[in-house]
């Protein structure tokens, strides 16, 4: 089943207990990017922990190995249900994070950690002109999750349009976790690979991360609703 998982992109610890209070009994999956935890820090996923909710820390680690390690497994410590850290930043970065989430993991309970292949702001122009890097994004998003599961990681954040690859590659078991969500209809923003929740589950993503379509909604329960209903279908 794919699951959705709000994106909390708010500046304040005000604003998401004032958003989530509608959602009561519904206990969503959530995610807490850098804009949130910047400005509230770790109290802030504690509150979301002691209140039922299963928490996405999205803080995207990428630095030296032994760095990386230390930082997440402070953050494994919290209680979270997944991590994630950079797939460019190599193997022994991820092997070196993938330590560090089980030494710090709460009461024995291991966070999922992925590797972020390729933001679903960047195209395939953007990654030849800008990054200089000539392989075409499909390719390069499949070796990174390559990389990823050799290190031993649980999955990778990548778009919908290269979800299906990576499960006909790499198999099933792999997560894909699939942020740059849309509901028919919404404006495309600053991303640049988006598709429905009907199309990623197509192709087969475990988590698709929604957003603004949620959280600007004129009302986000009724439409977290529907999202899980079209899910289901």
């Amino acid at each position: 089943m794919t699951v959705p998982i709000i994106a909390l992109d708010f500046s304040s610890a005000d604003e998401v207990k004032d958003f989530l209070e509608p959602f009561k009994g519904l206990d969503p999956y959530v995610k807490v990017g850098m804009e949130l935890y910047y400005k509230e820090g770790s109290k802030m996923v504690s509150w979301l922990i002691d209140n039922g909710y299963q928490v996405f820390l999205d803080m995207k680690l990428h630095d030296i190995p032994n760095t990386v390690k230390n930082g997440i497994k402070n953050l494994s410590g919290l209680g979270v249900k997944m991590l994630n850290v950079h797939a460019a930043g190599g193997s022994e970065m991820m092997k070196y994070a993938l330590e560090g989430v089980k030494e710090g993991a709460k009461n024995g309970q291991v966070p999922f950690l992925i590797a972020v292949t390729q933001l679903t702001s960047i195209s395939d122009e953007m990654l030849k002109k800008e990054l200089l890097i000539d392989t075409p994004l499909l390719e390069c998003v499949l070796h990174y999750a390559e990389n990823a599961k050799k290190s031993g990681l649980d999955g990778v954040v990548c778009s919908v349009h290269e979800s299906k690859k990576i499960k006909d590659t790499l198999g099933d078991d792999f997560i894909t976790v699939t942020p740059g969500i849309r509901l028919p209809g919404d404006a495309k923003g600053d991303q640049a690979r988006i598709a429905t929740p009907t199309v990623a589950k197509q192709n087969g993503s475990d988590f698709i991360v929604v957003g603004r379509s949620i959280t600007k909604s004129y009302d986000p329960v009724a439409t977290y609703k529907n999202i899980i209903i079209e899910l289901e279908d």
